[in-house]
């Protein structure tokens, strides 16, 4: 694991959110690398469970995090390559912002 993500820029807003999601309901584009269009952050909210959130853009170092209720969000870089995998039962969802 490492460090806490980045925080969202001051002034951002919540302008949509997912439906929670569980290790069966899942989109196959979150599971497979995806990024956020540019000017968007996301915002990775664990409801129960686990979920590994892991940055894979060639423009940041390499990192996983396990997101769990307990845990801080996973924060998406605009337009930074990433994906989720379910360690087991989970639920979550993601919030958009700008």
């Amino acid at each position: 694991m490492t460090a806490p993500p980045n925080p969202l820029p001051e002034g951002a807003q919540s302008y949509k959110r997912t439906p929670s999601f569980t290790e069966e309901t899942v989109p196959a584009g979150l599971l497979n690398d995806h990024a956020t269009k540019d000017g968007t952050w996301g915002l990775i909210e664990v409801e129960s469970g686990r979920l590994l959130y892991r940055v894979i853009d060639p423009r940041r170092v390499p990192s996983e995090r396990l997101l769990t209720p307990d845990d801080p969000p996973g924060i998406v870089e605009p337009t930074i390559v990433h994906n989720v995998t379910p360690v087991g039962p989970v639920s979550f969802h993601v919030s958009f912002w700008r």
